[in-house]
């Protein structure tokens, strides 16, 4: 297994692997436009050439990132996998000089293990909620947003 950062041949991948999880109630879809256009905010988890796992972290403000896009294989999932591009993308966070990262998830548990705290929706910037107008779940969104504040 390797975790590396995304190519431009990787994009189908990754937007299979993000589509099977949306159409599961997982996480919300991506569009090949939007990972394109955005492949250089993404890892991926590689395994004998083959994508498996993916995450992204995008710089929302000064000092905030989102981890967006956060998806592992079924077949590897409880494998601590998830976690490891949840550390790799903080690790990129770092690196930009932003050490609050927040991530939007129907999963909250799985960031809570990592250490990140549920917060009020009302604390995030409201240009991070522009994507969502586009959303089918946009008034009923079950997305619980959860922070935490880097070391």
């Amino acid at each position: 297994m390797n975790i590396r950062p995304a190519r431009v041949m990787d994009v189908k991948e990754i937007h299979k692997l993000v589509e099977y999880h949306a159409n599961n109630k997982e996480m919300l879809h991506r569009s090949l436009s939007a990972i394109y256009e955005n492949i250089q905010e993404f890892v991926v988890l590689e395994n004998e050439d083959k994508i498996v796992g993916c995450g992204a972290l995008y710089v929302s403000w000064e000092n905030l990132a989102e981890i967006k896009a956060l998806a592992v294989s079924d077949q590897y999932k409880g494998q601590g996998f998830g976690r490891k591009i949840v550390e790799i993308l903080q690790e990129n966070a770092k690196n930009l000089g932003v050490s609050r990262v927040f991530a939007l998830s129907f999963k909250p548990k799985f960031f809570i293990k990592l250490g990140y705290e549920i917060i009020p929706k009302e604390t995030l910037p409201h240009k991070i909620w522009s994507e969502c107008i586009n959303c089918h779940l946009f008034s009923e969104c079950g997305e619980v947003p959860l922070l935490i504040t880097l070391k």
